[in-house]
């Protein structure tokens, strides 16, 4: 567990890993749906390009896990100032959020695997 500024607890790095990884596996389940994979695909792509605002081209992990902390938030506002996001979109928040972070951590300066 690390603890961000003003002492709030975090998830350390390989635990959030975990979870984002497998909120990836959920999302790729819905490629049967071509449909919601693409409304999801794009939703992908607006979190994805919100987190980079957020937390920049150059990061590590810890301070990516940092950023996740208050990104249901973000992402939130992110998605509903957008007209062409479906009504479902908070259903499936989590498994997006998760995806987009699994994917950018890929760019972290520690990652590896």
């Amino acid at each position: 567990m690390l603890l961000a500024s003003g002492g709030r607890a975090i998830a350390a790095p390989e635990h959030v890993l975990h979870e984002w990884e497998e909120s990836e596996r959920q999302l790729d389940a819905f490629a049967d749906d071509p449909d919601r994979y693409a409304a999801l695909l794009d939703q992908l792509g607006l979190v994805t390009a919100e987190l980079r605002k957020r937390v920049g081209q150059t990061f590590t992990l810890d301070e990516l896990a940092q950023a996740y902390t208050d990104a249901e938030r973000w992402a939130s506002a992110a998605l509903e100032e957008r007209e062409d996001v479906p009504e479902w979109w908070p259903r499936t928040l989590a498994t997006v959020l998760g995806a987009a972070f699994y994917a950018y951590a890929r760019g972290a300066s520690d990652y590896a695997q």
